[in-house]
């Protein structure tokens, strides 16, 4: 039963109370008037001729009709204010008995709320808020779980590097006579060693500051197209290292109104992404739009990931399996970023993988 319905049929009932109560005294009395007009009471007049004159004298003055309006409003009022009294108790009782189960909603030990069948809906309703909340409870401890997993591994993961670079460091400082050749090669190695090591250090941040950075938007109009050619020469030396190129396929100047900071993160977390785990050369980046939408795909080779892992791939500190055990893996933290911008500029991000190819799918709102 609906609400808005549960109230009209409280109030449905106590307006037909209230007719029947009206028709039946108007019945009564018409009732009344009848037996004594058409009875002569003689019996009482035998009896006591008085109380017969008292009793005939006060039907006569009773049934006036001035007099009978105004007994007619005063009984009806009463019993109006009994049956007021009686739905208002009504209604409270009802509303302490939500107020008392809505107690229930966030005890995680207490069983789903049962209310009266009047209340059906608000007892969904309730039970529904309830099941929202557990969810929300459980992935909230899931991402809790997953932040500490991911930090006991970055943890491990930078005594690596670290111990890397103390040791070649360490062959540096003390063989002042090595040949010019070993000498740059330790360098290099310890460099490198020092550029994961800052990765992992920032992973680290990133997972630390995720849940206190609240997101601002400073909008302004942005050509997409430059934005995305701008990215990608960006990671030309990244490109050029894991010997990958991005192609971008465009067929109109798109101009849309966002905060060119943020969204330089949502498609350089995805580029970056497309760059690690591509299995081919080439990434490709189509733009276009309808009329009221920018649509940007970025697709690249990759192997498949079923749906089943899809559906997460935007959640906190996710990561598919094959990244974890990756150089490359990160925090997880990345797509979820990106998906929050995006959504926040009021657009989306999806993916969608085949058994050969990886795309995500971005739209965002045009200019206009």
């Amino acid at each position: 039963m609906k609400n808005k319905e549960f109230v009209k049929n409280i109030l449905s009932d106590y307006i037909i109370k209230e007719i029947i109560i009206f028709i039946g005294m108007l019945f009564s009395l018409g009732v009344v008037f009848l037996i004594v007009r058409l009875s002569d009471f003689n019996w009482l007049y035998n009896s006591s001729p008085v109380t017969y004159f008292t009793l005939m004298d006060t039907f006569n003055t009773l049934y006036k009709p001035s007099n009978l309006i105004i007994l007619i409003f005063i009984v009806w009022t009463f019993i109006s204010l009994i049956l007021t009294y009686k739905l208002i108790k009504k209604i409270t009782s009802y509303i302490n008995i939500v107020t008392e189960n809505s107690k229930l909603l966030f005890d995680e030990n207490a069983e789903y709320i049962k209310l009266p069948k009047e209340l059906s809906e608000t007892e969904n309703n309730l039970n529904n808020l309830k099941r929202e909340y557990e969810k929300a409870q459980r992935r909230a401890k899931e991402n809790e779980q997953k932040k500490d997993d991911l930090i006991v591994y970055l943890a491990h993961d930078i005594k690596t590097p670290l111990t890397s670079m103390i040791g070649y460091l360490s062959l540096l400082d003390e063989i002042d006579d090595m040949p010019k050749n070993q000498r740059k090669k330790y360098t290099k190695i310890a460099l490198e060693k020092s550029y994961k090591l800052e990765d992992l250090i920032n992973e680290l941040f990133d997972i630390t500051r995720f849940n206190s950075e609240k997101i601002v938007l400073m909008k302004e109009e942005i050509d997409l197209n430059l934005m995305l050619e701008q990215i990608a020469d960006d990671f030309y030396p990244i490109l050029k290292e894991n010997n990958k190129e991005i192609k971008i396929n465009s067929s109109s100047k798109i101009i849309i109104n966002a905060d060119s900071n943020q969204l330089v993160r949502v498609f350089s977390n995805i580029i970056k992404n497309a760059i690690f785990y591509s299995t081919d050369k080439q990434i490709t980046i189509d733009i276009n739009k309808n009329k009221y939408i920018a649509n940007v795909k970025i697709s690249n080779k990759s192997k498949h990931i079923p749906k089943e892992k899809l559906d997460h791939l935007f959640e906190k500190f996710y990561r598919v399996d094959y990244a974890r055990g990756s150089k490359t893996g990160g925090s997880g933290l990345g797509l979820a970023i990106a998906k929050e911008i995006t959504k926040l500029h009021g657009g989306d991000i999806t993916a969608k993988s085949n058994n050969e190819y990886i795309n995500f799918y971005i739209t965002l709102p045009l200019n206009n």
